[in-house]
């Protein structure tokens, strides 16, 4: 069963400023939650300690702030972690810098807030997180150049560089829900983000091939009609693969607990973002990239001439006439 009707044509292209412009609203509110919020970096990034601890009752954050406050952990914050009974403990510091046993003093401290047991610490020098932060970005930096080199050889580089334009959009958008939202970022996170991008560019290769197509066996000579046309081909496939892997993730995002919650997250809202763009932003960048329908098609035929020349004196010279 097919939700939108691939024999039928939709007019993006008429809609392009105001989806642009929608963009551009939310990419400069990203910016803006990006410089003042910032993003909220887990102890993968910042280095520090998480102490994982379950209570046999509802834990008491308050008491555990106040038996805190008094002690070198004093400048720890304490939430809630996945269910009322489980809190994390965070604060600055690794098993380098802590001369005594992390779990024996949280043992120790601890013992006036009732009932619990240490679950697990995790801990991360300054150091070392500094180091995963940089190559975290360097990860996706060279992620979107690589895919950049590829398109543009695959396709064309206006091709190329509206598909960037795209993932940008995308990366940052996402980013910024993960700053409104103060998910913490963590390797998970970076894991998360590489994987949307993967996923999006498979959707805007695929509205790039219909257009390609499109233009090589087509006679349209309107931008914008044939764009409307490719986009409109490409709907069904396009919304049907979103939503099913939309419906996995947001399963794990309400089920999966709070260790793959920023994973979940950033999945969910890179799909749906990604998906947008897909649709309503890149293919229209072609035309403000000044995209001439008949400068391709001419490039194109002489391409197609000088492979069958040379196709032409392969066969002579196999047949000996050359």
């Amino acid at each position: 069963m097919e939700i939108f009707n691939n024999n039928k044509t939709y007019n993006f292209m008429s809609k392009k400023i105001s989806f642009l412009g929608l963009s551009t609203i939310l990419i400069v509110a990203s910016f803006v939650l990006l410089f003042t919020k910032g993003l909220n970096y887990g102890i993968d990034f910042l280095g520090g300690t998480t102490v994982q601890v379950k209570y046999e009752q509802t834990a008491p954050l308050d008491k555990i702030r106040e038996v805190l406050k008094d002690t070198r952990y004093s400048s720890s914050s304490v939430t809630e972690f996945g269910a009322q009974n489980e809190v994390i403990i965070r604060f600055t510091g690794s098993s380098s810098d802590l001369t005594n046993d992390i779990s024996d003093d949280m043992n120790k401290i601890l013992v006036p807030t009732g009932d619990f047991e240490i679950r697990k610490i995790d801990m991360v020098g300054a150091k070392v997180g500094a180091e995963l932060r940089e190559k975290g970005i360097m990860a996706l930096s060279l992620a979107l150049v690589t895919l950049l080199i590829y398109i543009a050889i695959r396709f064309e580089w206006r091709f190329a560089v509206a598909t960037v334009i795209g993932l940008i959009h995308d990366v940052i958008i996402t980013l910024g829900l993960i700053s409104l939202f103060s998910i913490d970022v963590n390797l998970d996170m970076i894991a998360a983000i590489l994987t949307v991008v993967g996923y999006t560019i498979n959707d805007k290769i695929i509205v790039n091939d219909r257009i390609r197509e499109n233009l090589t066996n087509g006679k349209e000579k309107d931008l914008d009609i044939l764009i409307n046309n490719s986009v409109s081909q490409t709907l069904s496939r396009t919304i049907l693969t979103s939503s099913t892997t939309l419906f996995v993730v947001a399963t794990m995002l309400l089920f999966g607990g709070e260790i793959i919650y920023p994973f979940s997250f950033t999945l969910f809202v890179g799909i749906i973002i990604g998906t947008y763009s897909s649709i309503f932003v890149v293919s229209p960048f072609l035309k403000f990239l000044g995209f001439k329908i008949d400068n391709y098609r001419s490039k194109e035929a002489i391409k197609e001439q000088k492979r069958k020349e040379k196709e032409k004196l392969r066969a002579m010279y196999e047949q000996g006439r050359v």
